[in-house]
């Protein structure tokens, strides 16, 4: 599932309507479709107050709003020493 569909479902199964969360993060209603919809980019803030919102863990936030900048490879855990 791509981040744009795994959000949709996380709004969906939130109980919120979308005017709501778009006012939670001083968007219009039309600038959060736009943002869920993959036509404009999410600001770091409002990550951060969807993912308090709507209960988004790390592994979803990462997976919605990351995973096409991560490859899945880890530099921090496999530094030799």
């Amino acid at each position: 599932m791509n981040g744009s569909k795994l959000l949709k479902t996380k709004v969906d199964g939130s109980g919120y309507k979308i005017r709501f969360i778009a006012e939670q993060l001083g968007l219009t209603y039309q600038g959060f479709v736009n943002k869920i919809n993959d036509i404009a980019k999410f600001r770091a803030n409002e990550i951060a107050i969807l993912c308090d919102l709507l209960k988004i863990s790390d592994d979803e936030r990462n997976a919605i709003f990351f995973d096409q900048y991560v490859d899945g490879q880890s530099t921090n855990n496999e530094r030799s020493e």
